[in-house]
């Protein structure tokens, strides 16, 4: 019997450690997969990525990422050969496998991924990122996702406008005090959206402005979408950004700050149970007779 219990032991020890990488890779998109530069089954991938981008400024190809005939390509540039790692810049590229066409796509500091994203009901899930605009700057971080365009064979980036995505945290303007604030919220049905809040304070100058925002995907066609929410709209999103605690790291920033703490309050708040004073448990319910005095 005892043998037979650590036989079932080491049995679902062993399913467990299958399970969880698949697990994880079902998080995102199952089409989608990081190149191992070490595997020979992605040695072509490889060449064909360098030749495609020879031509280019880089020190080293740090990461590729494949989604059907695309790659999401990650170079980097030192500026010294004595330069320190952390001062690289970065360059993502897509490269499609089939005829070598490189498009730029974004380029900066510090990048990071955060996590796949269910943008679009019923499509794959998207890879998203973080990144910033310098390092010895006002630095502001902006955030994305990557998807397949099936029209032009390429993996895009969302939300691009002048060359870059969503600022998600920046520096406050000379003489003012900026709060800010982001986090990745879903709808009933599983979509998800980032959304952002800035509140400028002005000191005696004006009166604050607060400004929110909303980043999604039409659902219908896969366009990406930006919104300023009106006043009305901005105070129904404003709970539930302060709510976004227990996101992905990455997913949110700005939770702690003061502008949410009359929502604390709200969620902290308990119905009152106790009885007024003056209740003597006299009361008739209506229609009811009155007892008779004896």
């Amino acid at each position: 019997m005892r043998s037979f219990s650590l036989r079932l032991f080491l049995f679902a020890l062993m399913a467990c450690a299958f399970a969880a990488p698949r697990l994880a890779q079902a998080q995102g998109d199952p089409a989608f997969h990081w190149v191992d530069f070490r595997s020979d089954a992605d040695q072509s991938v490889i060449v064909w990525v360098t030749r495609a981008l020879s031509s280019e400024k880089w020190t080293a190809i740090r990461e590729i990422g494949v989604l059907y005939d695309a790659a999401l390509v990650v170079t980097t540039e030192r500026s010294a050969p004595d330069a320190l790692p952390s001062s690289d810049t970065f360059q993502l590229w897509s490269v499609n496998l089939t005829t070598k066409l490189k498009t730029p796509l974004l380029k900066g500091v510090n990048l990071r991924w955060v996590d796949w994203l269910e943008l679009r009901e019923g499509s794959p899930r998207e890879l998203a990122a973080l990144y910033d605009d310098c390092r010895d700057c006002a630095v502001t971080t902006y955030f994305t996702a990557f998807h397949y365009d099936y029209a032009q064979h390429i993996i895009a980036a969302r939300w691009i406008r002048g060359g870059q995505t969503v600022p998600v945290w920046g520096t406050a303007p000379a003489g003012v005090d900026l709060t800010q604030m982001y986090a990745v919220l879903a709808q009933p049905d599983g979509q998800q959206y980032l959304a952002t809040w800035l509140h400028y304070d002005y000191g005696k100058q004006k009166s604050p402005d607060d400004y929110v925002y909303r980043f999604g995907v039409n659902p219908f066609n896969g366009v990406e979408q930006t919104a300023v929410m009106t006043r009305k709209e901005g105070e129904e999103l404003k709970p539930k950004l302060c709510a976004a605690q227990n996101v992905p790291q990455g997913m949110s920033r700005g939770q702690d700050s003061q502008l949410c703490d009359p929502f604390r309050a709200k969620a902290e708040r308990r119905p009152t149970t106790t009885p007024p004073a003056n209740a003597q448990g006299r009361s008739v319910p209506p229609g009811s007779h009155p007892a008779p005095k004896k």
